[in-house]
């Protein structure tokens, strides 16, 4: 059964007063407000959460809806408005879905996911009261060990949503490691993949052949200890763990889709007029011909794409530093995570972007050098890593086996490049010697690879490039 809800309407609900009146015959005191009113959270009378109720966000990004859950949404823009219940609580599963269906009854709009929303019914609530403080500023989690936060996620894509990345920083904050639990066929963004630490915190797979395994490693997990562990033979050593891997995990078919994937760093002067985002628009026009579709601090991206008021954010949060999500057009996938950090150097740009194709459409591998140039030239750019892999065009991350990317470029930047002694930087133990970008004073550097994404061979000369470069 579904633990979430979704109400997709072209007017903004009023959702505080639809939840009110699901609850119209329980006791007085059942609805509070909390997190400066973005969030209602209902608990029972242990202070077990039953339903958080998030503010209704305003999209304004076409195709969000369809990535991450892939619904029919209305046009542009329309309200979000979702509800997460505590897993295993059947009274908490009704009170969410019915919860939906009366927000899209009332605002002329639909429900995600269909089934779990056809109630409009009121929902007894005997024994419901109200989050007390500091239960309620928590994050909603399923189970929680002094080892590990486990969160049930019964959702096509796992994305990093709010209430998500507030369940990360507070396993973190506890020293506990993060486990997310999906059904089988699930997937997740490259946003949640990207921040899921090391051990103990792991995506974990329902399935069943195998029970639970690790979805990013394939490895056969069992609840042992508090909390999703490996499964190790009895025959295992140090040097040889002999763990096994689910069969659901080695499952592979080559469907010809690929993804080309651009990492970067650019460090700019702190400046009253700095404005943050331009070097990754440069390489989403030179890539896609367009400038990135929209924005947020979380998914769905709901803003449209404005380096200003991305700008803005940041700079109200410096000197914490700020993570941000920017997609594409739904004709283009395209996603790109973007933390911005405050340094003794500057302001720092870490970006990782991904395009995804179809196995009969090219990608543009010939305006590398062109887009290396731009950011080169026009940007503080330090350096960049370009990759080349085969894997799903619309970039979800599935519990598969998906091979790793091969390089296809590297970059130095002329600080970078200024910065080495003598001509190491130009001078390499490769075949190919590197291309200049920029002034003859004061070059980039771009160095190319083969690219062949069936051929590993290409981090063998990476490797070495960039042993070479730090002087081993």
């Amino acid at each position: 059964m579904t633990k979430d809800v979704i109400a997709l309407t072209p007017r903004m609900p009023d959702a505080w007063s639809v939840l009110a009146g699901l609850l119209s015959g329980g006791p007085d005191k059942l609805v509070d407000i909390t997190g400066e009113g973005a969030v209602v959270q209902l608990c029972d009378p242990r202070g077990r959460p039953l339903v958080a109720v998030e503010a209704p966000m305003l999209v304004q990004v076409p195709g969000e809806a369809t990535r991450l859950f892939a619904a029919v949404e209305p046009p542009v823009p329309f309200w979000w408005t979702e509800a997460r219940a505590t897993t295993g609580v059947a009274e908490a599963e009704l009170l969410a879905g019915t919860f939906a269906a009366r927000v899209a009854a009332l605002a002329g709009g639909t429900a995600w996911p269909p089934e779990a929303a056809l109630s409009l019914a009121v929902v007894p609530a005997e024994g419901v009261d109200v989050a007390p403080a500091p239960a309620a500023a928590q994050p909603a989690v399923d189970v929680l060990t002094d080892k590990v936060a486990v969160v049930i996620m019964d959702r096509p894509v796992v994305a990093m949503t709010a209430w998500l990345a507030d369940a990360f920083r507070a396993a973190a904050a506890s020293e506990r490691g993060l486990q997310i639990v999906s059904p089988a066929g699930s997937t997740l963004t490259p946003a949640v993949r990207d921040a899921l630490p090391g051990w103990p915190s792991r995506w974990v797979v329902r399935d069943e052949r195998d029970g639970y395994f690790d979805g990013r490693s394939g490895a056969v997990l069992r609840w042992q200890e508090g909390m999703f562990a490996t499964v190790v033979h009895p025959d295992a050593t140090e040097d040889d763990p002999r763990t096994p891997v689910a069969a659901s995990f080695r499952e592979f078919t080559d469907t010809g889709e690929r993804q080309l994937t651009v990492s970067f760093r650019t460090v700019h002067p702190a400046d009253d007029r700095l404005v943050l985002g331009g070097a990754l628009e440069t390489v989403w026009r030179e890539l896609t011909g367009e400038a990135p579709a929209g924005w947020s601090t979380a998914e769905p991206a709901n803003l449209p794409w404005s380096p200003a008021r991305l700008t803005d954010v940041a700079h109200a949060r410096s000197p914490e530093p700020s993570w941000f999500v920017v997609v594409g057009s739904p004709e283009r996938p395209g996603v790109a995570g973007v933390r911005v950090t405050r340094t003794k150097a500057g302001v720092e740009e870490d970006v990782t972007l991904a395009f995804g194709y179809g196995a009969h459409e090219e990608p543009p591998l010939e305006a590398l050098p062109r887009l290396a140039e731009a950011l080169a030239t026009r940007h503080p750019l330090r350096s960049m890593l370009v990759q080349f892999r085969k894997a799903r065009r619309d970039l979800a991350v599935p519990a598969r086996f998906e091979g790793p990317g091969v390089p296809l470029a590297f970059v130095l930047g002329s600080e970078e490049v200024r910065a080495m002694p003598g001509d190491r930087a130009r001078r390499t133990p490769l075949s190919v010697q590197p291309v200049t970008l920029g002034p003859k004073a004061r070059p980039a550097l771009y160095y190319p690879f083969p690219g062949d994404p069936s051929d590993l061979s290409g981090w063998t000369d990476f490797e070495r490039l960039v042993r070479h470069l730090k002087g081993e």
